[in-house]
C-alpha cells in the first residue's frame, strides 16, 4: 500500500475520533447525550478519545518515518482538523462522529502495525 494513501486514512480517523471524544467531553452536563451523563459513559468517551489520539501519535511516526517532513505536519495542524470541523462534524455531529470512526481507528491500528 502506498505510505501516502495509509497515513492520509489512519491520521484522518485517528484524529476525527480523538477530536469528536474531546468535543464530547467539553460538553455541558445537560447537554451531553444519555450514554455519556453516566460516569461509566464518560470514561468510555475518554478512553476512545485517548485510543484515538494514539493511533494519531502512531500514524504521524509512521509519516514522518515515510514521508517528506512537511507532509504529516501540515495534515496534522491543518488538513485533518478543517476536514473534520468542516464537514464530518457538521454532517454528523459529535457523537455520531465518533461511533463511526471508532471502527476505522482500530482498522487503522491493524493497518499500522501490518504496513509498517
Amino acid at each position: 500500500m502506498d505510505p501516502l494513501i495509509l497515513f492520509l486514512i489512519t491520521g484522518f480517523v485517528s484524529m476525527s475520533a480523538a477530536l469528536s471524544a474531546g468535543a464530547i467531553n467539553k460538553l455541558p452536563d445537560e447537554s451531553k447525550p444519555a450514554f455519556a451523563q453516566t460516569r461509566n459513559g464518560m470514561v468510555t468517551v475518554v478512553m476512545a478519545g485517548n485510543l484515538a489520539a494514539l493511533t494519531l501519535v502512531g500514524a504521524m511516526a509512521y509519516g514522518f518515518l515515510k514521508l517528506d517532513w512537511w507532509i504529516p505536519l501540515l495534515c496534522m495542524f491543518l488538513t485533518f482538523p478543517v476536514v473534520h470541523l468542516l464537514f464530518l462534524q457538521r454532517l454528523l455531529g459529535e457523537v455520531r462522529s465518533l461511533m463511526l470512526m471508532m471502527p476505522f481507528v482500530l482498522a487503522a491500528i491493524g493497518a499500522l502495525y501490518y504496513y509498517w
